[in-house]
């Protein structure tokens, strides 16, 4: 790969050295929106075309899991003491129930567990019929903020 090529991603561009703009967000790149956020339940929706495909042409699991992540790590993210705490992933898991070519899909993350040092949430991510594309297990991290993030905000 040639220094400073860029690549072309729907309607931005990701750049490929530091000294460029700052690159996209995963959830920017896949179309990920936010419906609903709530301590208690994060609804997300995205898209799924070329973007999302592994090479048989369906929803790539991964582009699932990532889903999954994004909804549980803002679910915790609203549980948490945003002043002093931010929440990570520790651990997830997904099962993949059907395959989806195109259309939308809308993950819902609601927590099974919720501590002090870690959160477990469940999300179910369904088509625009409701039949279940992906059910998945994602256990969060709560870790203090470091010091130097504190002093910039």
């Amino acid at each position: 790969m040639k220094k400073g090529l860029r690549i072309e991603v729907g309607q931005g561009m990701i750049p490929m050295q530091k000294n460029e703009p700052k690159p996209l967000t995963v959830m920017e790149v896949l179309g990920i929106e936010t419906e609903e956020m709530t301590p208690e339940r994060v609804v997300l929706k995205m898209p799924v075309d070329g973007r999302h495909h592994q090479p048989f042409g369906i929803l790539h699991g991964g582009v699932s899991v990532v889903l999954a992540e994004t909804a549980a790590s803002l679910g915790a993210w609203m549980n948490c003491d945003r002043e002093k705490e931010t929440t990570v992933g520790l651990e997830i898991n997904a099962n993949h129930i059907r395959p989806k070519r195109e259309g939308i899909v809308t993950a819902v993350a609601e927590p099974l567990h919720k501590g002090r040092t870690t959160m477990v949430w469940e999300i179910r991510i369904q088509d625009e019929e409701e039949r279940l594309i992906c059910v998945s297990r994602c256990t969060m991290a709560v870790v203090p903020l470091q010091e130097e993030k504190r002093k910039k905000e």
